[in-house]
């Protein structure tokens, strides 16, 4: 049924219950310990979530009340309720929010991981992009709601990303339905989730039919189906070339920086058991933009809700379920999930969160207004001014949360990280990548090659070095630029030690840490050093003072101690990071020479793959909310870089693509 018996990928119909989602996670811990397990979920009614929160937590009482009797009862044991008890918490931990899109969970310490899509399921379906490895296909459906009706496109789309002995399960499906999906390839049977997940490694390519349902020709259904999700794919294919999203070549990895992005995306393919060597120019990680005390975590949300803002409030969600867990697993990392209150400075700064909070119905969960007097309770200081207050958000240590990301990844698979390793150019041959470090910076020996230590060859590079991102030739035309920011570190003392939340104005004040409240930042572009700036340190007071006018607690904020942090973060026009296949630009412009401003230049672009430098990928432009976006992306470069189905739709990746910035005006014939 599922050759790879270290990966097994399901697919579901309908949002069933809490109970439902828990014995997933208990069947993969006991009857597939060694087996990967992915569950993809389908919904298209988003307050199932408050329903499954609700269940979650008259479950975690329930469980909570057996185990006490169990204890009482010593002949009764309490194992289970135990293990019960963990689930429960895990899916507690998780923030189920009704969010578009792609929520990603990953239990059991990244063997199960669960995918729940909120929206239309057809348009979630076919906004998924199939997977370039076919050990990635799903294995089996489960169709498990009468309100989602199996119709021959919805029959189709599942088709596409499922392997080409996929079973079907339904008590909801009619002999029309059940032929048609017959016809795409399904094999029906009565099998529940649970029973193949318990007898799943016995099972082999096929299981039995329904005897009730009308015969078809199992020659001419194979045929049909196989013909028709090649066709699917090709085309999905063909769309998506200007955005291509090719898996890596078998062998180590090579990433090269030290923060949020190369720590994380080794755990990421960690957890896939891939080796990962990571190469750091400090002598430690977080020497960089993710060296600030304290990062602030919190969404961008637009009033349209668009693609940006999904991809943040699904970065947020994903961020913190990677905090908790790490913290879980007995990681010291700060942090206070105390949420950020946001108020404007302005009339420009307040018409404008005014327009985002009433633009949307947005969950609870991700942000809601607060009048002058909720602000000020939240904050447990005078604020005074109306708001808004994102309760997911709050603030985490950079440094500890990337260290943590290393570790895990470091105790689970091969991975390894090279310090002061100051890689200054790479370079292909052969189809393989060469890293070189400049061993001896200084020495003034006129032959560069003489101070050259060689790394190689890697079949796969990433660059996820931060403000470096743009020094090598193969990467210099990405469009991203650094902007410093120093960070200022403030003294807790007096009214503002109270302080209980992450306010965001203009600038941002975190609670304190080791009686240490950070604000600020400066964005000063292109920056020539990365000393410490009086000026600097005076404007983030002033930003303080601008932004809550004669409030008691301002005066209490001391920046005579000069005491700060000067880093760099690399920001994109867009505000969104970057992940995926390294453009070549070289080629690009090239073509653009005989390629521009008329109807078939616009076809050809259209029609011919975007030029790539092959084997080399792009994790970057984080901008200065990288503690929110930078673990998301990470796990979804692991999942293409693996072959599997990403959890980000077609219109993030294209989003998020590095080379999105050209063939958006290339494939409209508009210049660059």
């Amino acid at each position: 049924m599922y050759p790879d018996k270290k990966k097994l990928s399901l697919g579901q119909i309908g949002l069933c219950d809490a109970q439902q989602l828990l014995s997933v996670i208990l069947l993969q811990q006991k009857s597939l310990p060694d087996t990967r397990l992915y569950v993809k979920i389908f919904e298209s009614d988003c307050s199932a979530v408050e329903r499954i929160n609700l269940q979650l937590a008259a479950l975690q009482t329930q469980n909570q009340e057996c185990e006490e009797l169990a204890h009482a009862d010593l002949s009764f044991g309490s194992g289970s309720y135990l293990d019960m008890q963990a689930a429960i918490k895990q899916l507690l931990d998780t923030k189920l929010v009704a969010i578009p899109g792609c929520q990603r969970l990953i239990l059991n310490q990244g063997r199960c991981l669960i995918d729940l899509y909120l929206g239309d399921i057809h348009s979630s379906l076919t906004n998924i992009l199939a997977p370039a490895d076919p050990a990635s296909y799903l294995h089996a459906w489960f169709h498990t709601s009468d309100q989602q009706s199996l119709d021959e496109q919805v029959l189709w789309q599942m088709a596409k990303v499922s392997s080409n002995t996929a079973l079907l399960s339904s008590s909801y499906i009619s002999q029309q339905q059940a032929n048609l999906a017959q016809i795409a390839g399904f094999t029906l049977t009565d099998l529940t989730s649970a029973d193949f997940l318990s007898t799943g490694s016995l099972l082999e390519a096929s299981a039995p039919e329904k005897t009730d349902l009308p015969p078809v020709s199992a020659k001419l259904n194979n045929e049909i189906s196989q013909q028709e999700r090649r066709a699917l794919r090709q085309a999905q294919a063909n769309e998506f070339q200007h955005y291509p999203q090719l898996p890596a070549k078998e062998g180590t990895i090579a990433v090269i920086g030290g923060g949020i992005a190369s720590t994380h995306l080794a755990l990421s393919l960690a957890e896939r058991n891939k080796t990962v060597q990571i190469f750091c120019q400090d002598a430690g990680f977080s020497q960089q933009a993710s060296g600030n005390k304290q990062g602030a975590i919190y969404p961008l949300l637009t009033p349209d809700n668009g693609t940006l803002s999904q991809y943040f409030q699904q970065g947020l969600l994903f961020s913190r379920r990677r905090l908790t867990s790490l913290v879980d697993e007995g990681f010291n990392i700060a942090n206070q999930l105390c949420g950020v209150l946001h108020t404007g400075h302005d009339e420009r700064s307040r018409g404008r969160i005014n327009r985002i909070i009433s633009a949307q119905a947005w969950p609870k969960e991700i942000a809601h207004r607060v009048s002058a007097p909720e602000a000020t309770s939240l904050a447990s200081i005078d604020i005074d001014q109306e708001g808004v207050f994102y309760p997911l958000g709050g603030w985490i240590s950079p440094p500890e949360f990337t260290q943590a990301a290393f570790d895990k990844a470091a105790k689970i698979a091969d991975v390894s990280a090279l310090f002061n390793a100051n890689i200054t150019r790479i370079e292909q041959n052969e189809g393989q990548w060469y890293l070189y470090q400049d061993s001896c910076s200084g020495s003034g020996s006129e032959n560069d090659s003489d101070n050259e230590v060689k790394h190689g060859p890697f079949s796969t590079l990433v660059l996820a070095n931060g403000h470096g991102l743009t020094q090598f030739e193969q990467s210099k035309l990405l469009p991203a630029t650094g902007f410093r920011g120093q960070v200022s570190h403030i003294p807790a003392r007096n009214e503002l030690a109270k302080l209980t939340t992450v306010l965001c104005s203009h600038g941002y004040l975190t609670p304190s840490n080791d009686q240490l409240h950070c604000t600020g930042a400066s964005y000063v572009k292109n920056p020539q050093d990365l000393d410490y700036c009086p000026n600097e340190q005076l404007d983030n007071l002033k930003k303080m003072q601008h932004s809550f006018e004669g409030k008691t607690w301002v005066d209490d904020i001391d920046i005579t101690g000069h005491s700060a942090r000067v880093g760099v973060r690399m920001v994109t026009r867009d505000h969104a990071p970057m992940l995926g296949c390294a453009p070549d630009t070289d080629l690009m412009l090239e073509n653009y020479k005989q390629h521009q401003h008329t109807k078939a230049s616009i076809q050809f672009w259209k029609n011919n793959p975007a030029p790539i430098h092959h084997g080399l990928f792009i994790l970057g432009g984080l901008g200065s909310r990288g503690i929110t976006t930078g673990p998301l992306a990470a796990e979804a470069l692991a999942a293409q870089l693996c072959g599997e189905i990403i959890p980000l739709d077609m219109a993030t990746l294209a989003l998020l693509n590095p080379n999105r910035m050209w063939m958006r005006k290339l494939i409209k014939g508009k210049a660059l």
